[in-house]
């Protein structure tokens, strides 16, 4: 079987990774590609705004396209229009060039995970499938772990334009092997999934308006609250009327009908829920280590794929007990139990924590949280719909689609809890950062005396004040972030007593 597929089962692999690569890079090493080409965080918002939107448009295409061009034409055209955006941004220098380039690799790269996990069903139906499915699995994990530890190499060399050859390379290996074992008949036209460039202009709009509320939210979300939430409605407004009309047509677009059913329904809910935590755990995580503990970019990005491979570590467990024991709902539990541990044992840190003993121990229950549920998902969501090739694409499309919006709600609700705990700390600390203040004298005064000998009287006082309104900041920050994982203490438990009486996954 390996043998025979081994093209197929490489690609799948090789497309899977490259989708959870390029994500996870380009968001670790965001504030330093920021500096290097000169945008704002609002300049960048709209950037990633562009991506996700173009993505989700791109996705639910995917079957129409493969349906018209054949599937190796279509993965060909999609791997070389990938290479070209990567190429552009590998020699971007500024803001504009970047742009170009992320518009043109969502353009060709966005469905690589949903064309992964759809080139499964090439295998024939039996044992072989699941290898297939545990070579995505694997893919995902590998991609997910090796991310941050890439980047963080990157960024300490210097180079982060080295970020985009990496995809390149990636990407154009699996693009050779497509050559090895895709197909290139058509669909006879009279078995072709219709479109309607209306409805797809209103998911484009839609999802567009809806992805830049969610990230300009960052910025402006305090100040400009009624504005920000009521655009948000209408664009959710926008995406639901477009699965609606979908649903009530004979000939849909994508087939949304044929999908209302409670095991979907519920697995893409998880998935989304899922995803969800995945996009706030990924902002809060770097942004805790390095402003609320003070690790470096390196340490952190090797420490954060030590974490990620307990994912991977967590999979080869999962594919030898799935045969034996295939019931969902153990998993879903440990999964859940996996992230209590995660919160919790990040909830009581303080600036001297260890990085091994710590912290490196929640970051591998992170791992394996992200791979017990989304791969136990995975595998439970779409078994009611898997003898029926278009409709699984479909139920894939549209779970990968949801998931673009879910990722980035959970980083902008990771953001605003941050901003507001954060605010609300630092008042509180604030209280006694004033020159009539005993406690604030004499922390001011020990500081300027062990500072006076190096520096002399006159720099000392005004270095003091810094360093303690620097701690200030690292304080607050800390705090908010313990806040940030008694919430997802309190988010698992939920999830885990869900899932503890949920009889849908059993």
């Amino acid at each position: 079987m390996y043998r025979k597929n081994a093209a197929l089962l490489i690609t799948v692999a090789l497309l899977c990774a490259l989708e959870y690569l390029q994500a996870g890079m380009i968001a670790f090493a965001s504030a330093p590609i920021r500096g290097e080409i000169d945008a704002s965080p609002e300049e960048f918002t709209l950037v990633a705004a562009l991506y996700a939107c173009i993505a989700v448009v791109v996705i639910s295409k995917h079957r129409w396209l493969t349906e018209r061009l054949g599937w190796r034409n279509y993965m060909l055209g999609s791997v070389s229009i990938y290479v070209l955006g990567a190429m552009v941004c590998g020699v971007s220098s500024d803001l504009t060039g970047f742009t170009i380039g992320r518009v043109v690799m969502a353009l060709g790269g966005a469905s690589f995970m949903t064309s992964a996990r759809l080139m499964v069903n090439l295998l024939p139906p039996g044992p072989g499938r699941f290898i297939g499915v545990k070579v995505f699995a694997t893919g995902l994990a590998t991609g997910t772990a090796s991310a941050p530890f890439i980047s963080s190499l990157v960024v300490v060399e210097d180079t982060w334009h080295a970020i985009f050859w990496v995809l390149i390379a990636i990407a154009v290996i699996a693009g050779a092997l497509c050559m090895r074992f895709l197909p290139t008949e058509a669909v006879p036209d009279d078995d072709r999934t219709p479109s309607s460039p209306i409805n797809i202009l209103l998911l484009a709009v839609s999802s567009f308006f809806l992805l830049y509320v969610l990230q300009r939210s960052y910025y402006d979300f305090y100040n400009e609250t009624f504005i920000l939430v009521v655009f948000a409605l209408l664009a959710a407004l926008g995406i639901y009327t477009f699965f609606h009309a979908e649903h009530g047509k004979q000939q849909p677009f994508l087939m949304v009908r044929d999908l209302m059913q409670s095991r979907y329904v519920l697995g893409v809910a998880l998935f989304c829920f899922t995803y969800i935590l995945l996009g706030s755990n990924n902002y809060i995580l770097p942004y805790f280590l390095q402003t609320g503990l003070g690790y470096s970019w390196d340490t952190i990005g090797t420490f954060q794929a030590f974490g990620l491979a307990g994912a991977l570590i967590t999979w080869i467990v999962m594919a030898v007990l799935i045969p034996k024991f295939p019931a969902p709902k153990k998993f879903f539990v440990a999964g859940f139990i996996a992230l209590c541990g995660f919160g919790w044992l990040l909830s009581s840190l303080t600036p001297s924590a260890n990085m091994w003993s710590n912290i490196l121990p929640a970051l591998i229950l992170n791992g394996c949280f992200v791979m017990l549920v989304l791969a136990t998902a995975a595998m439970q969501t779409f078994r009611d719909v898997t003898h029926h090739d278009t409709l699984f694409a479909h139920a894939y499309q549209i779970k990968s689609m949801l998931g673009q919006i879910a990722m980035a709600m959970g980083t902008t609700l990771a953001t605003l809890f941050l901003q507001w705990r954060t605010t609300t700390q630092y008042n509180n600390l604030n209280i006694h950062f004033a020159a009539g203040d005993p406690l604030y004298q004499q922390q001011t005064h020990h500081l300027a005396q062990a500072l006076t000998p190096q520096i002399g009287a006159s720099h000392a006082g005004q270095i003091s004040m810094a360093t303690l309104a620097q701690s200030l900041q690292q304080q607050s920050t800390l705090v908010a972030s313990m806040e940030y994982f008694w919430m997802v203490i309190t988010v698992a438990v939920v999830a885990l007593v869900v899932s503890m009486t949920q009889r849908t996954f059993r």
